[in-house]
């Protein structure tokens, strides 16, 4: 039995020879109706975006934060269903399909597949994501593709009327490449939505010497305010976490203030340590 790393067309591998009929319903999953992976390989939201597309018998289009995916954007979630511009409008379980239009030069070809390109996938969720959770796959993608929001900007212009576009603009301009998870997302949105200026995110600190020390999530340069969201990592590896005491030393010897944000914290309590750090500053 040959080894399958991807997702494969079950009846075209039996036929082929690659499996057995008995290996395929033994040692292997259905992801969706005659779409196997061999079991036990972890299932990605790239792994699952091919799925999808094979399932559409290579028919659709990847879309959306399954194009994402196939760009090498990080965080997106392998349990949510591939997304797949494609007529038929009753997937199964686990894809969702829509119709829009699109032309040519929207679409890239990876591994094979017809996939939409950054800026037409940056479309898609712009127009079909809650604001928050669009901005923060649009700053994955950014963070990997360079996304050109100048391109999506085009599309939009493109199509008039279209369904969500009213709000796409605004979600656009909220997006920064600089955000390196969800949760700083998160935390630069908190911020900007109770009102303070737009922080710089990736803030690079130099010692007396020029010598680059200390990178800061997000923060106000001239105020000298910082905001880090702290991951498991920081707590339970002890290189990082001793790496981390002398850091923050350095940076409150300078005169900053690192308002430090773990996956306890609500929104609330974020702006209280914010404010009080603001209100110092002035």
């Amino acid at each position: 039995t040959e080894s399958m790393s991807r997702p494969f067309l079950g009846s075209d591998a039996v036929a082929q020879g690659r499996v057995t009929a008995h290996s395929l319903r033994t040692h292997h999953d259905a992801l969706y109706p005659n779409v196997y992976l061999q079991r036990g390989i972890a299932l990605t939201a790239a792994l699952r975006a091919e799925a999808a597309w094979l399932w559409s018998r290579r028919r659709a289009i990847v879309a959306g934060n399954s194009a994402a995916a196939l760009h090498r954007a990080k965080w997106v979630d392998a349990h949510r269903p591939a997304e797949l511009i494609h007529t038929n409008r009753r997937p199964p379980r686990g894809i969702h399909t829509w119709a829009d239009r699109i032309a040519d030069d929207e679409i890239v070809e990876i591994r094979g597949m017809p996939t939409c390109t950054p800026a037409r996938a940056a479309l898609d969720i712009a127009c079909r994501y809650p604001p928050d959770r669009a901005v923060a796959a649009l700053d994955a993608l950014a963070h990997t593709t360079r996304l050109d929001l100048t391109a999506v900007q085009k599309l939009i212009a493109r199509y008039p009327g279209r369904r969500g576009l009213r709000g796409a603009p605004s979600i656009l301009d909220l997006v920064d490449a600089g955000a390196e998870s969800p949760r700083e997302t998160w935390l630069r949105l908190v911020a900007i939505r109770a009102g303070y200026p737009r922080p710089q995110t990736q803030v690079r600190i130099r010692d007396r010497y020029g010598y680059e020390f200390a990178r800061v999530d997000l923060g106000w340069t001239d105020r000298r305010i910082g905001m880090e969201y702290e991951g498991r990592h920081h707590q339970s590896d002890p290189l990082t976490y001793e790496r981390d005491i002398h850091r923050l030393e350095e940076l409150t010897h300078q005169g900053w203030t690192i308002i430090r944000v773990t996956a306890a914290d609500t929104e609330d309590s974020v702006l209280v340590r914010l404010g009080d750090a603001w209100t110092r500053r002035v």
